[in-house]
C-alpha cells in the first residue's frame, strides 16, 4: 500500500506544534482606541483575543515578549482547543516559561521547553521535570483557590467539571513514572505510525524525507531546515538534539492523546500518537528570526540549522518574557517600579471543548474580541457564529496550510480560496494594505454581522466535546477503525469521512483504557 500524495494523513488528527511562525498578536490587532473604556481594575486598555487551535502558546509567548514595544495593555487570551491534552500542554509550557529565574536558569528552561514541545523522546532530567510539574498541576486543577493563588494568569472557569476531572487525569498520566516506558511506548508508536503512513515507501523513507524537504518545505520558504535534522526527526521523532543522541530514551508522555475507536461494533477509548509525522516542529520558531545574521547563507547554504535558530529564538523569547513586567529602566539611573497588577496583566482563559459554535449565545462574548485567530486545522469552524463574537473593526487571522507537505499546490490554492469564502460568510473582508502572505490570510470586520435569528438574551452552555481519560493498562486493539477526527484541515465546511483524513491505526500503535474511565458514559 502506498499513501497517495495529497492525502493529508501526515498531519494527523491532533496538532502538537504550530505549522506557522509565531505572531505578535498586538501587531495583528486594531490599534488602541484612546477613547475606549479602560479596564477599571488595572487602568489600562484591554486586548481580548480568541484563538482556535493555537496548540502550543507560541503566539501568546511572542505577544508577551514584544509587549514592551507597545503601549501598555491588559491581555485576555481566550483559547479553544479540540482536546484536553493540548490544554494541559499549554499549562505546562507556560509554567516553564514563567518559572522564576532563581529556580530554573534561562538555558535550562529553554532546553526543557524545546524537548517537551518538539521531541518524542526526552532526557531523564527533563522527564523528571515533566513528572514534577505534572504532579503539581494535577494537585492544583481540582482546587480553584490554590490554582488562582499560584497561577494567577490561568483561568479554567469556562471548562466543565467533567473536563476539569479529565484534565487532572491527563496530568496524573504524565506524572505516573512508575509504570515505565511500557505505559506509552513512544518509539514503537512512532515507527508504527510512520510505517502505516508511508506504506510501501517505508524502505525508501530516507528518499521520501529528502523529497518532502527539498521539493516542498524548501520551496515554500523553509530553506533553513537541514537535511540531517529533518531525517532524524522523521526516523525517531527527536527534532532538537541538544545533547548526545543516546541521552534521549524516555517517552514524552505529553504527546499522548486519546481517541474513540470502533472495535467489533463497540466504541473504545484508545491512547496513541496521532500527531504530525510529516512537517515537524521546525516552522514555529526555526525559519524566521529578528537577528538576520542567523538567516545568512554561505555558498547558497544556510549557515545555521532550523534547530539552532529555534534554540536562539526560544531563549530570547524566554528572556524577554522574564523581563516583561519587571522594573524597567527609565531616564538616567532611575527605575520605573510597576504595580503588581501590571506585572501580571494577562490571563489565559481556556474555553470548553466544542463551544466554538455557541459562544455567540452568551452576552459576554458578543462583539467582545478585537482579534480572532483560527489555525488551519480549525478552519471548518469559521462561520457567522464566530463572526458575531468579533467587535466591529476587529481583525481575523487564519493560518493557511502552506507547510503541510502532503498537500499539492492546487490543494493549497483551494484551501486559501475556501478560507476567503468562509471569512466572507462570517462577515469579514480582506484587509486593505495587508502584505500578501502565503502563510496567513488576514481579514477585517466592519459593521454588525450577527447571524440571523440570534437572541442576545440566550445564555446557553456550549455543547460538550468528547473527553477521554487516561488508560490503566496497555492492550492491543486489532482491526480498530478510527473515529471522526477534527484536527486536520478541511477544504469544505461539510463533515468528511475521517478515514480519508486519518489512517486506520496499526494494531501495535494503540493502548486502550478501561470502559469505566470512558467519560463518554458519564
Amino acid at each position: 500500500m502506498t499513501t497517495p500524495a495529497g492525502s493529508g494523513t501526515g498531519f494527523g488528527s491532533v496538532c502538537w506544534w504550530g505549522l506557522s511562525p509565531a505572531l505578535d498578536l498586538q501587531a495583528e490587532s486594531p490599534p488602541v482606541d484612546p477613547d475606549s473604556q479602560a479596564d477599571t481594575a488595572h487602568k489600562t486598555p484591554e486586548l481580548d483575543v480568541l484563538l482556535l487551535g493555537s496548540v502550543d502558546g507560541r503566539h501568546l509567548l511572542r505577544t508577551l515578549a514584544r509587549a514592551a514595544l507597545w503601549p501598555r495593555r491588559r491581555f485576555n487570551f481566550y483559547v479553544l482547543e479540540n482536546n484536553l491534552e493540548a490544554v494541559a500542554r499549554h499549562m505546562l509550557i507556560f509554567s516553564l516559561a514563567l518559572e522564576e529565574p532563581e529556580k530554573m536558569g534561562l538555558r535550562e528552561r529553554s532546553e526543557a521547553f524545546l524537548e517537551v514541545w518538539g521531541n518524542a523522546l526526552l532526557r531523564p532530567p527533563v522527564a523528571a521535570l515533566v513528572r514534577a510539574q505534572a504532579e503539581r498541576l494535577a494537585n492544583l486543577v481540582p482546587e480553584p483557590d490554590r490554582l488562582a493563588e499560584q497561577l494567577p494568569w490561568l483561568s479554567l472557569r469556562a471548562l466543565k467539571f467533567r473536563e476539569r476531572d479529565a484534565l487532572e487525569a491527563v496530568f496524573r498520566f504524565w506524572s505516573g513514572g512508575e509504570k515505565g516506558p511500557e505505559a506509552f511506548p513512544m518509539s514503537r508508536l512512532w515507527d508504527s505510525r510512520l510505517r502505516h503512513y508511508l506504506g510501501s515507501r517505508y524502505d525508501a523513507r530516507r528518499g521520501v524525507s529528502d523529497w518532502d524537504l527539498r521539493m516542498k518545505l524548501h520551496d515554500r520558504g523553509a530553506q533553513v531546515i537541514h537535511t540531517q535534522e529533518f531525517r532524524r526527526w522523521r526516523d525517531t521523532g527527536v527534532a532538537f538534539e541538544l545533547r548526545d543522541s543516546s541521552a534521549y530514551h524516555v517517552p514524552n508522555r505529553t504527546l499522548a492523546s486519546g481517541r474513540l475507536l470502533s472495535h467489533r461494533g463497540e466504541r473504545v477509548a484508545a491512547r496513541g500518537y496521532w500527531g504530525d509525522i510529516a512537517t515537524g516542529p521546525f516552522v514555529a520558531f526555526g525559519i524566521e528570526a529578528d537577528d538576520q545574521s542567523l538567516l545568512r547563507t554561505s555558498n547558497g547554504q544556510p549557515v545555521k540549522t532550523a534547530g539552532e535558530i529555534t534554540q536562539h529564538n526560544v531563549t530570547e523569547l524566554f528572556r524577554e518574557v522574564a523581563a516583561w513586567g519587571r522594573p524597567r529602566a527609565a531616564q538616567g539611573d532611575k527605575e520605573e517600579e510597576l504595580p503588581a497588577s501590571a506585572r501580571e496583566s494577562f490571563t489565559v482563559h481556556f474555553l470548553a471543548l466544542g463551544s466554538a459554535q455557541t459562544l455567540h449565545h452568551k452576552r459576554c462574548y458578543q462583539g467582545r474580541f478585537q482579534l480572532l485567530y483560527v489555525a488551519c486545522g480549525m478552519v471548518h469552524l469559521l462561520g457567522p457564529e464566530l463572526g458575531a463574537c468579533v467587535s466591529p473593526g476587529g481583525n481575523l487571522v487564519v493560518e493557511l496550510a502552506r507547510y503541510l507537505v502532503d498537500l499539492r499546490p492546487e490543494q493549497l490554492q483551494a484551501f486559501s480560496a475556501r478560507v476567503s469564502e468562509l471569512a466572507r460568510e462570517a462577515g469579514f473582508a480582506p484587509q486593505t494594505g495587508a502584505s500578501p502572505s502565503e502563510t496567513f490570510a488576514r481579514f477585517c470586520k466592519s459593521g454588525d454581522s450577527a447571524p440571523s435569528g440570534l437572541d442576545p438574551a440566550v445564555e446557553s452552555e456550549p455543547a460538550p466535546g468528547e473527553v477521554l481519560a487516561c488508560p490503566l493498562e496497555v492492550v492491543s486493539v486489532p482491526g480498530a477503525d478510527p473515529a471522526p477526527a477534527t484536527g486536520s484541515p478541511r477544504l469544505s465546511s461539510q463533515p468528511q469521512d475521517s478515514s480519508a483524513e486519518v489512517p486506520a491505526p496499526p494494531q501495535e500503535a494503540l493502548t486502550t483504557e478501561s470502559p469505566a474511565q470512558n467519560l463518554e458514559s458519564a
